[in-house]
C-alpha cells in the first residue's frame, strides 16, 4: 500500500493541554472536597466540568485518526467545559467578596514561572492548589484553567490549519486509492 490514510493518532498524554487539564481536574476535586458542601450542586458541576475538559481531549485525540471534524468538536467541547469551570471559580470568589488576581499580582507572576517549568505536574502547583486560604487555592485554579484554555485555543487553531492543509479522512482515502491505482497501472505496462 502506497499511502496510509489513517494517520497516527492518540498520544494525548504528550499534549500540554491534556497535562494541564489533568492538573485542573485533580485540583478541582481537591478544591471541591475542601471548600464546597458535598450536597451543593456546584460541587458536582465543577468536578464534571473539569472531568469533561480532560476526557474530551482524550476522546478527540483518539478519534483524530478517522475524524478531524470529531477531533475539532471534542477539543472545542473540552474548551467550553473549562470555560464553564472558570466561571464557577470566579463565582466562588465573587460571592465571597474575594478579588481575582490581576496579571500583575505577585502570585500570578509566580504561577507563570511554575508553568514554564518543563514537565510541571500537580506536585509543581500543590502548595497553591491545596492552600488553606480558599482565595489562594481558587486563584491558582483560575490561573491554571486560563492557561489550559489558552493551550486549547492554540490547539484548535492548529487543528483548523491542519484540516485545511491536509483534508479529512475521505480526501486521504481518495488520495491513497488513486495512488494505489496508479501503482497498479504502472505495473501492467
Amino acid at each position: 500500500m502506497t499511502e496510509r490514510f489513517i494517520p497516527r493518532h492518540g498520544g494525548y498524554e504528550n499534549l500540554l493541554s491534556f497535562q494541564k487539564a489533568r492538573i485542573v481536574y485533580d485540583g478541582t476535586v481537591w478544591f471541591c472536597k475542601h471548600y464546597l458542601e458535598k450536597r451543593d450542586r456546584t460541587y458536582d458541576q465543577m468536578v464534571q466540568a473539569a472531568r469533561s475538559g480532560k476526557q474530551n481531549i482524550i476522546e478527540g485525540s483518539q478519534a483524530s485518526g478517522t475524524s478531524k471534524e470529531f477531533e475539532i468538536k471534542l477539543t472545542n467541547v473540552a474548551r467550553a467545559s473549562l470555560e464553564e469551570l472558570l466561571e464557577d471559580y470566579r463565582d466562588f470568589l465573587r460571592v465571597r467578596g474575594i478579588e481575582e488576581w490581576t496579571r500583575e499580582h505577585p502570585y500570578t507572576q509566580r504561577l507563570r514561572q511554575l508553568n514554564r517549568q518543563p514537565n510541571a505536574n500537580y506536585e509543581t502547583f500543590k502548595k497553591g492548589i491545596e492552600h488553606s486560604d480558599p482565595a489562594i487555592a481558587a486563584n491558582v485554579m483560575i490561573g491554571l484553567i486560563k492557561l489550559t484554555n489558552f493551550l486549547l485555543d492554540q490547539q484548535l487553531r492548529h487543528l483548523e490549519k491542519t484540516f485545511v492543509d491536509e483534508g479529512g479522512l475521505r480526501e486521504r482515502m481518495t488520495r491513497a486509492r488513486l495512488a494505489e491505482r496508479a501503482k497498479q497501472n504502472n505495473r501492467r505496462f
